[in-house]
């Protein structure tokens, strides 16, 4: 920022296991959008070293990123970037038509409980429902990781609901490494860890032993 240098984390150290759900809760600024992109490969650390099994991805080619996100990690974001003239099914497909081993649209509509919903434009819709077409859509291809960004920011709590227990079924029946950004800390509820940001600094990592369904949340 011009003659101003920031640095968007620093000396973080962290692990994400298969079959969790971690929560990452901080401020806007304190760095979980940033991590979150640095561990999908969306974007690259300038200094540290970032590891998926035995794939470093800090010296990774463009090429190589592009094949790690393609096969290995599920994005879903605030907004649902939907093709608005594609069916619920269709905008499903679209990622199952280039992964190596991915679930039917069928499938993956069904596993956030819109089977009955297939046909229907993005426009036919609600805002929850296009929410979870796109949580069907990344979790299609049958990814081992999964990255939400903020994916109930423009939701009202009641719908906010509906799309937790999809991503909570998702991370039940896939075991996929679920990482979800809030500000919200009651969502942290759901975790079983809770890592709190401030400043680019993890600031306290919480286990929790007594997680809560999303059935049981209001905010």
């Amino acid at each position: 920022m011009g003659e101003v240098r920031v640095k968007a984390l620093r000396g973080i150290d962290l692990d994400i296991y298969s079959n969790e759900v971690v929560v990452l809760l901080g401020a806007s600024g304190s760095g979980k959008s940033t991590l979150v992109n640095i561990m999908g490969g969306l974007d690259t650390a300038t200094s540290g070293h970032v590891t998926y099994r035995d794939i470093d991805l800090t010296n990774a080619s463009e090429k190589e990123l592009t094949n790690f996100r393609r096969l290995n990690v599920g994005f879903v974001f605030q907004f649902y970037n939907l093709i608005p003239s594609l069916t619920a099914r269709e905008n499903v497909a679209i990622v199952t038509e280039i992964a190596d081993d991915p679930m039917t649209p069928e499938d993956a509509l069904s596993l956030v409980d819109l089977g009955d919903r297939m046909d229907h434009f993005p426009a036919q819709l609600s805002g929850g429902e296009q929410q979870r077409i796109a949580i069907a859509r990344a979790v299609a291809k049958n990814p081992d990781v999964l990255l939400c960004d903020e994916p109930t920011g423009a939701l009202d709590s009641k719908t906010g609901v509906v799309v937790l227990k999809a991503l909570q079924r998702v991370n039940e029946n896939l075991g996929t490494a679920t990482v979800l950004i809030t500000h919200n800390v009651v969502i942290g509820g759901m975790a079983d860890r809770i890592i709190n940001l401030h400043d680019g600094k993890i600031s306290e990592i919480e286990i929790n032993e007594d997680k809560t369904s999303p059935d049981e949340m209001t905010w």
